[in-house]
């Protein structure tokens, strides 16, 4: 085990102290005086397994086969079994192997490093909007790009991390420069929610100058903006607010700011199609600077802003009809929202839309149906629909099976569907785009109704079906 695996192991013990004893009951890493114990719980999750496996420097091991019994993984890696006491099996080896210096004093490291509130490692899930609340700004956004964590004071000690969801809770990566006055780290960030901590010494803190912390733990959250709103004029009001969708209309959570006559609030805003208004000393008011308005259900006139990829959707043909409109996931299916514009050659209308994946129809006259120039589908309840992917962030290919009559791709990002997503074939391979959440994705192809792993990809794990799930991980 390198230097890194080593740094890992310590750091990653410090943060454990601070966990709760019904944390440390499960699978868990402890340093002795000249080796290492793993406890394995055999009643453990394959996901806890596998990130405690991670933690003892062993990737990409068949965790399905050890909770069977099957420790070959462990054994190549240098580990030998110690012994076993009920349902918990431990391994040892030794830290001489490591070339570094042992500890004396144990510490514990458990599988419970943070919770997740999609199932993704380390990624919280989606928020509509997010803002920043600081006793003192800490966290800063510059010029070039990056984003700038400041740790104030702590000049005595030797070394400073930043560790948060952006880097997966790394304890190698985000070191901290030490300044006059503090210490530094810059970062890239997307627009979006952001939990971290530092690690000082080993010691995980959060940031005492910021006041937002996660509901289920202390961890620090920063929102990195991708908006601002603005009213011009009103210079002699008192107080101006900003209602949306976004924050359920909450008339009184959003204060906008004075600056140089500008009202105005930066803030996160997830991308999508939002709806808004101020209130303006009591009175409400739409955006004057901002033509897209609708009537909401309430007979109230709102301003509409659209965040998002831009897609278009055409469906050529079909001249003679009196109406074509358009529906899908993107919009909840709801019929007569969205038509589409007669053009010379058919129906067209674009759309600013989120990133993912979307099973969508046209609705011609009434008449429901699939995109004749999409020769991708998906299948929703039962009912076969086109499908986009926004925005996406992997592309799987299937290589050969040139006389197939149907590729499909079914993984734990649609349920294992067994119609999956269809993909296309370009004279080369079956591809399709799909946009996949950050984490450990598994997944099959299904040809000609036959189901198998992906070829190209050497990890995998068994399933419950003894046929094996394809494994993929998206940073």
């Amino acid at each position: 085990m390198k230097r890194g695996a080593y740094t890992v192991i310590v750091f990653f013990a410090m943060v454990c102290m601070a966990l709760s004893a019904s944390a440390q009951k499960r699978g868990k890493l402890v340093m002795g005086g000249d080796n290492l114990r793993l406890l394995i719980d055999m009643r453990s999750s394959k996901v806890e397994v596998d990130s405690l496996l991670k933690k003892a420097g062993l990737k990409g091991a068949n965790v399905a086969a050890i909770l069977k019994g099957d420790f070959t993984a462990l054994q190549k890696d240098g580990w030998t079994i110690a012994g076993k006491q009920g349902n918990v099996v431990e391994f040892d080896r030794p830290l001489e192997a490591l070339n570094q210096n042992p500890q004396t004093k144990p510490y514990l490291i458990t599988t419970k490093i943070d919770n997740e509130d999609d199932g993704s490692p380390g990624y919280p899930a989606d928020v509509n909007f997010g803002i920043n609340n600081f006793a003192k700004v800490t966290v800063h956004e510059l010029p070039s790009g990056l984003t700038r964590f400041f740790l104030p004071g702590y000049l005595q000690n030797r070394r400073a991390l930043l560790s948060g969801n952006f880097n997966n809770w790394s304890t190698l990566k985000g070191i901290m420069a030490k300044t006059d006055s503090g210490w530094i780290v810059d970062v890239k960030l997307k627009p979006g929610k952001y939990e971290y901590k530092f690690i000082v010494d080993g010691h995980w803190i959060n940031d005492r100058y910021n006041n937002l912390v996660a509901d289920h733990d202390d961890n620090s959250i920063y929102f990195r903006y991708n908006y601002t709103f603005k009213l011009n004029g009103y210079a002699n009001a008192h107080k101006i607010t900003l209602a949306g969708s976004f924050n359920n209309w909450d008339a009184n959570s959003i204060v906008m700011e004075k600056r140089g006559g500008v009202w105005q609030k930066h803030l996160y805003l997830h991308e999508g199609t939002q709806a808004y208004r101020f209130l303006v000393d009591g009175k409400w008011i739409t955006d004057p600077t901002n033509p897209n308005k609708v009537q909401g259900d309430d007979g109230i006139t709102n301003s509409i802003l659209n965040l998002g990829e831009k897609v278009v959707f055409k469906l050529d043909g079909y001249t003679d009809v009196k109406k074509v409109q358009v529906a899908g996931g993107f919009n909840n299916w709801e019929h007569g929202k969205i038509p589409l514009v007669k053009t010379k050659t058919g129906w067209a209308v674009s759309l600013i839309i989120p990133p993912g994946n979307y099973g969508y129809k046209f609705i011609v006259d009434d008449n429901w149906m699939t995109d004749p120039k999409n020769p991708r589908n998906m299948e929703e309840g039962g009912i076969v629909n086109s499908y986009i992917s926004v925005k996406p962030n992997y592309t799987f290919k299937l290589s050969g099976f040139n006389n197939a009559k149907s590729v499909r791709l079914s993984g734990s990002f649609n349920n294992f569907d067994e119609l999956g997503y269809t993909m296309a074939f370009n004279g080369r391979e079956w591809t399709v785009d799909v946009n996949l959440k950050p984490g450990k994705q598994l997944y099959k192809f299904i040809v000609d109704g036959k189901w198998m792993i992906d070829p190209a990809n050497k990890l995998y794990e068994p399933n419950q079906y003894n046929s094996g799930n394809s494994v993929l991980w998206i940073e």
